[in-house]
């Protein structure tokens, strides 16, 4: 984790319909593997709140990897199967990073 002036950053936070929630699973396994691929991906994490929001963090280096990634065909595919089986809701925010800081104990 080390954050650098003019990465573009995705906060994804969905919830699940129960009954998406097992073919959410592996779509979105085939989709962690797929982003990895991709020109400009630096990492994604997953979280899930207790009440079962889940919030993923995805960072690109910079706009142009992530637009590609954006405009993936199966990536585009896994939005449109999220919508029609998989989510309750989710919202998407994406900004890019204009300031950086980071400390590791040593």
């Amino acid at each position: 984790m080390r954050p650098e002036p003019g990465q573009v950053i995705t906060v994804f936070r969905s919830r699940l319909r129960p009954e998406g929630a097992e073919a959410y699973a592996e779509h979105a396994e085939r989709m962690s593997a797929l982003a990895r691929t991709m020109p400009g991906y630096v990492e994604h994490k997953v979280f899930t709140a207790p009440d079962g929001e889940r919030v993923t963090l995805v960072t690109f280096a910079d706009a142009e990897g992530h637009r590609t990634w954006a405009e993936d065909a199966e990536h585009r595919a896994a939005q449109r199967a999220g919508v029609e089986g998989y989510y309750e809701q989710y919202s998407i925010a994406v900004g890019t990073v204009e300031r950086a800081h980071a400390w590791r104990r040593a």
